[in-house]
């Protein structure tokens, strides 16, 4: 009896007492949730792999853990992770989707008009990305809007998705107004139509006083010069469709009471329809001024025809 007693208890010596699990660290380690797990890092499955160790860096973004940490947190759990590799910081990287920054502009252009009722040009300074998680749904929404008006420079915080932690950028926006342009170059002396007339924001500090701002303005009018599109037109642009040309040959008219005269000028100058321009009479050879009436047909006005 006392022999077998030995002998067991010389086998619970030899025998190697209960070790835990060895692991080993994977080589890129890529979560796509809020925490990094056992699981995240050493690739294991089972109960202990859903064990967080710690939160995971925002979506797109890369932090770092504590080796020694991750020893103690593996070591209450069973694993056994030696650091061979002596790795002074474990590096991990978040998922994400992209959100463009045409989304971003439109939100920051978007609150804006809530606030002021007005379009605007928004641009950023430098280069931004944004990222959400990949299964967010739902747009980012703007969590806070400093603009000055004055000068344009705004601050906004954006939150991508829900849970995340503010963005915060910077940049300029400015008030805009839709003004009328055409729509393709116009040659000098073109009638415009509304088929030639298009509408682009502009810059409200950058129209010119002398801008025309009413399609209906541009419309049945000739370009005085040769225009490009997409530009803002002024005033002075346009003029009323010509009917007398330059050098053509036209009734020149003289009433006075009771009596009409008429005599053969050329103008010495364009002409559109109830515009003044100047003639030369060609029987006397003066110059005249004369209100053109229609194609071929003056008035003279302010003094006889002689």
């Amino acid at each position: 009896m006392h022999i077998k007693a030995a002998l067991l208890v010389a086998a619970l010596i030899a025998a190697p007492a209960f070790a835990d699990e060895t692991v080993i660290l994977r080589d890129a380690i890529t979560v796509d949730g809020d925490m990094v797990t056992l699981g995240d890092l050493f690739g294991i499955e089972g109960e202990g792999a859903d064990t967080p160790v710690t939160r995971a860096p925002q979506p797109g973004q890369r932090g770092s853990i504590d080796p020694g940490y991750v020893q103690d947190m593996a070591a209450r759990h069973g694993y056994e992770w030696a650091n061979a590799s002596r790795v002074r910081r474990i590096a991990v990287t978040r998922q994400s989707r992209v959100i463009g920054m045409d989304l971003i502009t439109e939100l920051v252009a978007a609150e804006l008009y809530a606030r002021t009722g007005d379009d605007y040009e928004v641009q950023f300074s430098g280069t931004q990305t944004f990222h959400a998680p990949p299964g967010a749904t739902g747009l980012p929404e703007v969590a806070s809007l400093q603009h000055n008006s004055a000068g344009g420079l705004f601050t906004a915080d954006i939150v991508t998705h829900a849970g995340g932690e503010p963005v915060r950028v910077t940049g300029r926006a400015y008030a805009t107004t839709l003004i009328p342009v055409l729509a393709h170059p116009v040659a000098a002396g073109t009638t415009i139509t509304p088929a030639d007339i298009d509408w682009q924001p502009v810059r409200s500090d950058r129209i010119r006083a002398d801008a025309v701002l009413n399609a209906d303005a541009m419309e049945g009018m000739a370009a005085r010069r040769a225009l490009r599109p997409g530009e803002a037109i002024r005033a002075y642009d346009l003029q009323a469709p010509v009917i007398v040309a330059r050098g053509e040959i036209v009734q020149l008219v003289f009433t006075v009471p009771g009596m009409t005269l008429t005599a053969r000028a050329r103008a010495l100058e364009n002409a559109g329809a109830d515009e003044v321009a100047r003639f030369v009479n060609l029987q006397s050879n003066r110059t005249v001024e004369a209100m053109v009436e229609g194609p071929g047909r003056a008035r003279v006005v302010g003094g006889a025809a002689s």
